[in-house]
């Protein structure tokens, strides 16, 4: 089919732009574009590129597909151009190519496929922005301009299993107070050490409520910082812990928790993140048993953390070769996950305007 090499020069093209988060104007005009080829009435709202199926009926629930186009800066350790597609054999290397251009470029393909056919419902494309810092002007901006959304897949990289369940996360900076004195003498208090007390609650701690799907909440210590000089008893230390909340836990309940284990100020940077899980109930299940699709509860977040109605999350590629050095995708991969799409869609059956749902 044309759609498969299409949707594989529209990654290459993809790949040879910087499209770092808040600077992705370029890869927007370009996807814009790209539906425009294809006589797609399009439009664009920040950097996120978005249309509906030619038959949009608002009478029927709605389909959000979604994935982005932005990149995290490459890591140390490339040893080819991160910008300069490259194909070997049947493998294309290139900041972006599996998290989440594969994705993206598939589902971009499957709506051109789906784009005239009269489906029991609506159809939206949504190719957005800042996903890899969570950004406002991504898809939480969009979403208020595309209507009542009755479920989602969201395209990143999971072998094209799906994802049923995502954790949420929580980061908190925290500051260890102390009183500042000469290192020669014994006087003073050391913010370090309050902070060492902290840091050891939070590497053992087991929240004991264990999750189905996601299994435990994890907390890791990711940053630290203390001191001004050799010779000086610091007087605060600060540290950052990233924590990854499952639909076991609030938000709160987990800030709950940790102030009444530690002495240290605890500042949370943002409370929006939460899990998120599928109605046992949703057709997305019948459709995955359907086509035998294994589901799974993902530990990484995505943009479903933001969507506030049923979310599955599916793409072609492997989440552990996201961030890295030459990232890459296997061509093969693309057709499936083309092919995969255009199945799943096809196949989905009972979804309905009545699915209520809410981020836990």
């Amino acid at each position: 089919m044309l759609i498969y090499t299409q949707a594989l020069e529209l990654l290459k093209q993809l790949i040879a732009i910087e499209s770092f988060s808040k600077s992705e104007n370029i890869t927007a005009e370009l996807l814009l574009h790209s539906l425009h080829e294809h006589g797609i009435a399009s439009d664009i709202y920040l950097n996120n590129v978005y249309s509906c199926n030619r038959h949009f009926d608002s009478a029927l629930p709605t389909l959000l597909l979604n994935s982005h186009h932005d990149t995290v800066k490459p890591v140390n350790g490339w040893t080819t151009n991160p910008f300069e597609p490259l194909i070997v054999d049947n493998t294309l290397i290139g900041l972006g190519s599996n998290d989440a251009g594969a994705s993206l470029v598939c589902l971009w393909a499957a709506f051109i496929e789906l784009y005239e056919e009269h489906l029991p419902f609506n159809i939206i494309l949504a190719l957005t922005a800042e996903e890899e810092i969570l950004g406002k002007d991504g898809i939480e901006a969009l979403l208020p301009k595309l209507g009542t959304i009755d479920a989602g897949i969201v395209g990143e990289p999971t072998a094209m299993h799906m994802a049923i369940a995502e954790k949420g996360l929580l980061v908190l900076d925290c500051y260890s107070y102390g009183i500042a004195g000469h290192a020669a003498r014994n006087i003073g208090k050391n913010a370090i050490y309050s902070a060492m007390k902290d840091i050891e609650w939070f590497s053992t701690y087991a929240f004991p409520n264990i999750s189905d799907t996601l299994g435990e909440v994890k907390m890791t210590v990711t940053q630290i910082e203390s001191g001004q000089q050799h010779n000086v008893i610091p007087d605060i230390c600060s540290f950052v812990v990233d924590i990854r909340i499952t639909d076991c836990y609030t938000h709160q309940d987990i800030l709950s928790i940790i102030q009444q284990n530690v002495s240290c100020e605890i500042k949370p940077r943002s409370l929006r993140l939460g899990p998120s899980t599928l109605p046992h109930n949703h057709p997305f299940y019948h459709t995955a048993l359907t086509l035998g699709i294994s589901t799974f509860g993902s530990p990484t977040m995505s943009d479903q953390a933001l969507m506030n109605f049923p979310t599955v999350k599916m793409g072609p590629g492997l989440s552990e070769r996201s961030h890295t050095a030459n990232e890459f995708i296997y061509i093969d991969e693309i057709k499936q996950g083309i092919d995969g799409y255009i199945s799943f869609i096809r196949n989905l059956k009972g979804l309905s305007k009545s699915n209520i749902f809410t981020i836990i």
